[in-house]
Formats: structure tokens, C-alpha cells, sequence
């Protein structure tokens, strides 16, 4: 019983990428928010010091916009509790980044009450071409 257990947690870690991209809404939602934009190379971490706004596309994505440049993480795991309605809390030790390694709590913005815990991703920049 004890080896089945981390097979169990491991199966459930590999299929969550696989749901939150089943989300045809959240993505629909996403590709209006980077329409007209190119993505860059991925990046491990963002600066949020000059961050002007963060949007949580449901079940998706986590958009940061950083001066004219827009950062979409998909999350590693837990992308299935983004939910608009939610407000997230980061903690910093240090300065104010952002990394593939960190971890988001979610929390409902009515209710106060935890809602999941998100495992941040790389962030992939999307830039408006120029011509």
C-alpha cells in the first residue's frame, strides 16, 4: 500500500497540466488577451516591480502585464482553481520576484477563504511586433 500511494499523487501531478489545457473557455479567453502580440523565448522569473496589473484567466493562465510586455504563466499544477473571482498572495523573501519555483495561494475575494494553491510555471513573454 505504502509504494501505490506515490504512484497515486504522481499519476494525479501528470494529468493536471493535461486539464487545465481541456479549458476551451479559459483558452478563448487567453488568446483575446494576447491577440496581436508574439511570444518570446520563456523565462524562469519576472520582476513584479514594475508589474502594472495581474489577471487570472479561469482554469488557464496567469497573465502579468510588465510595462508593455505581457507574462502568461501556466501553472505546473493547481491551474484548475484559477478563478477570476480569486485574488492572489505571493509571498517575497527578498525583492519582489516571481519564479518557476514558487508557489501562488488563491483565495476568493468575497469570502477570504483559501482557495487552491497554484505551482507557477515558466513565464512567456508576449511583445507586440515591430514593423
Amino acid at each position: 500500500m505504502r509504494k501505490l500511494i506515490p504512484a497515486i499523487i504522481g499519476s494525479v501531478l501528470l494529468a493536471t497540466p493535461a486539464l487545465a489545457a481541456d479549458n476551451p473557455r479559459g483558452e478563448a479567453e487567453l488568446d483575446r488577451a494576447i491577440a496581436g502580440r508574439v511570444a518570446g523565448e520563456p523565462v524562469n522569473c519576472i520582476s513584479l516591480r514594475g508589474s502594472t496589473s495581474s489577471q487570472i484567466i479561469d482554469g488557464t493562465a496567469i497573465v502579468y502585464r510588465i510595462g508593455s510586455t505581457l507574462y502568461v504563466n501556466r501553472p505546473r499544477s493547481g491551474a484548475e482553481s484559477l478563478d477570476r473571482d480569486d485574488t492572489m498572495i505571493n509571498r517575497f523573501f527578498g525583492d519582489s520576484r516571481l519564479c518557476n519555483t514558487d508557489a501562488v495561494r488563491t483565495v476568493d475575494l468575497h469570502s477570504g477563504f483559501m482557495t487552491g494553491v497554484v505551482l507557477l510555471g515558466d513565464f512567456v513573454p508576449y511583445r507586440r511586433p515591430r514593423y
